[in-house]
């Protein structure tokens, strides 16, 4: 089984504490986002998790607890925009996070830290310029730090279009990606980082930039040592690559604040949920309540799965 902690939230950022506990105790209940009342029990057995694949924009809290993940296979995927904090209202300083990013570099090796510059916005100010300015500059700070740097470009979500509504948020049409992205290949290819698009459709392999997988099964297979063979997310967009994981976390709940953020409706709905958080807790938001169904996950480990095949 890949965890993937998570697309829904920061977890590293904000719910590390909650997610050491729940390691401690091998399991998490998790609410299906369409149907509060369903429940998983998730098994977080070493012997299960094939890899722990985490998203965050701010990785700190976690740095001087890894030795707590030393028994699973794991990498982290790390948001650096070149935004300010009109559009990432509550991220730290820039430059807080370019350091943590380079500290987990060195503990846990470059080819485990991926850098996310996405998703990639245009507004009057926000122009082709500005982006080529902001991407050669975080580039050549972590540079050596990292093997790969993944791009996307902004997605129409109703929720997201109305919080950017007043920055006057312009659309970007296919020439336009492929301008940017030749643009930002060429400085990547400077500071030897390979440059990868996220569920985009359009094919940007003349500007040097391959599609990728945010849930990367090469990758996992590379940093276990093992071939795993998974399936394609179902559960994802037909452009999205990634393979079959299981997110444990709850929209809503990430305190960043992202104009562009998908996974929250409203910072009154964050405020709500966070007031609702216990560390202790096996869910993320709130405890079980009498109408809750809590249904075992039937999970197993790839690699296992692959060894009986071969044993059978």
């Amino acid at each position: 089984m890949i965890l993937s902690v998570s697309r829904r939230t920061d977890i590293p950022a904000f719910y590390s504490e909650w997610f050491f506990n729940r390691l401690k105790e091998g399991y998490v209940l998790v609410r299906n986002p369409l149907n509060a009342h369903q429940v998983s029990k998730v098994n977080l057995s070493p012997q299960v998790i094939d890899c722990i694949v985490f998203w965050t924009k701010d990785p700190t809290p976690m740095l001087d607890r890894l030795a707590l993940l030393s028994e699973y296979t794991y990498y982290f995927q790390i948001t650096i925009n070149g935004y300010d904090h009109k559009i990432e209202r509550n991220l730290p300083a820039k430059d807080v996070i370019i350091d943590a990013f380079i500290r987990l570099s060195k503990q846990i090796g470059k080819k485990k830290v991926i850098w996310r510059y996405d998703p990639i916005i245009f507004t009057e100010e926000i122009d082709l310029a500005y982006h080529q300015k902001k991407f050669a500059m975080l580039a050549a700070k972590l540079a050596g730090y990292t093997q790969r740097c993944v791009i996307s470009f902004v997605d129409s979500y109703q929720k997201s279009e109305k919080n950017m509504r007043h920055i006057g948020m312009r659309k970007i049409d296919e020439s336009k990606m492929v301008e940017i992205g030749s643009q930002l290949a060429a400085i990547a290819q400077q500071y030897n980082i390979s440059l990868e698009t996220c569920s985009e459709v359009i094919d940007l392999a003349s500007a040097g930039i391959k599609h990728s997988k945010c849930i990367d099964d090469q990758l996992i297979s590379e940093i276990l040592g093992a071939k795993i063979k998974v399936e394609k997310d179902k559960n994802q967009r037909q452009a999205c690559g990634c393979v079959a994981s299981v997110d444990i976390a709850a929209y809503n709940t990430c305190h960043h604040g992202c104009l562009y953020c998908y996974a929250n409706y409203s910072d009154t709905a964050v405020k709500n949920n966070v007031s609702r958080h216990n560390p202790q807790s096996p869910l993320l938001i709130g405890e079980l309540g009498s109408e809750d169904k809590v249904t075992d996950r039937k999970m197993i480990s790839y690699i296992q799965r692959q060894l009986n095949l071969f044993d059978d």
